[in-house]
């Protein structure tokens, strides 16, 4: 194992307008070795002004907020640079926000409900450079795009993908695991695989929540 001293720790910043709710996060991080609270803001204005001084690893934000909110926050940050990367961190009724906050660039989205231990998942994936949605919000996502589902089909996105890699994509949107692919499309689990390593080659990404955030991008379903 790793000394302490040379483990370089993700620095966090939380913005959450509840002293209450970041103390008991901050806390709740602290635990954790990897994991460094190195500030908290109490609105969007703070959450920008902090995130520029103290160039934190991940910035933990909440929806609603006096003032100026999140989603402003995330856009204005957005705007500075790509370094920022973002967990929305809300309650169970901003649901409609997720596919707004996915457009404009959050890595991460979990509910302020949810175990610790997603939290922590969520911070380390993002930090790492990956995407995280809280594993039982990806129906959500697949829901909310459907009612938002547009007219016009990017059609030349798509049409870098095959068209069984279109049903591949758009079952991995559905939350499916390569198993149940292959059963669903009567192909063997090797072929998924050989799909699913062509679609993260196509369209560079690393992992299934990415790749399933494209197909919700672009609304290809299964």
């Amino acid at each position: 194992k790793m000394r302490g001293m040379q483990m370089k720790k993700i620095k966090v910043l939380i913005a959450d307008d509840h002293h209450m709710v970041r103390q008991g996060i901050k806390q709740i991080l602290e635990l954790e070795n990897d994991i460094e609270v190195v500030s908290q803001a109490s609105n969007g204005e703070e959450a920008v002004e902090q995130a520029r001084e103290y160039k934190p690893d991940v910035i933990l934000m909440d929806i609603n907020m006096p003032g100026m909110n999140g989603l402003q926050a995330i856009e204005e940050l957005k705007k500075d640079n790509d370094m920022y990367r973002v967990v929305v961190l809300t309650i169970h009724q901003d649901r409609e926000y997720l596919f707004k906050t996915i457009q404009l660039g959050a890595e991460g989205y979990v509910l302020k409900d949810a175990e610790s231990a997603v939290l922590i998942e969520a911070i380390r994936t993002v930090a790492s450079g990956n995407t995280y949605v809280q594993p039982n919000m990806t129906n959500e996502l697949v829901k909310e795009f459907n009612r938002m589902s547009t007219r016009s089909k990017e059609k030349e996105e798509e049409s870098v993908l095959t068209s069984r890699e279109i049903e591949v994509i758009g079952l991995i949107a559905e939350g499916l695991i390569n198993k149940e692919i292959a059963k669903k499309l009567y192909i063997s689990e090797k072929t998924v695989k050989n799909h699913v390593s062509n679609i993260f080659k196509k369209l560079n990404v690393s992992d299934r929540t990415q790749a399933a955030i494209y197909a919700f991008k672009h609304n290809i379903k299964a």
